[in-house]
């Protein structure tokens, strides 16, 4: 069973237009039909770590790369070997 609510898929686009589809982290812009060579997309970070706590201060727009540090940084919820399936020599 999942944290996130049924309507992540909108809520989470919610957020990254609200950021204009753009890192706020790096500042690297993802907008869907404009998709660099292969697949990077813009992501959604629940800062405090908890998928379930939606509300729009504790959301941020990142873009894989960025997405990728912060879990690698002890910041997310994220287990290691989770981590071992994102190649991110592609980000």
């Amino acid at each position: 069973m999942s944290d996130y609510p049924k309507h992540w898929k909108e809520l989470a686009k919610t957020i990254k237009e609200k950021s204009d589809w753009c890192c706020q982290k790096c500042a690297r812009v993802l907008r869907p039909d404009e998709k660099p060579q292969g697949r990077t997309y813009l992501q959604v970070h629940h800062w405090n770590r908890d998928p379930s706590d939606n509300r729009p201060e504790n959301l941020v727009a990142l873009c894989p790369k960025c997405h990728l540090s912060y879990h690698r940084g002890g910041k997310g919820n994220v287990s290691v070997g989770q981590l071992s399936l994102f190649d991110i020599s592609k980000f």
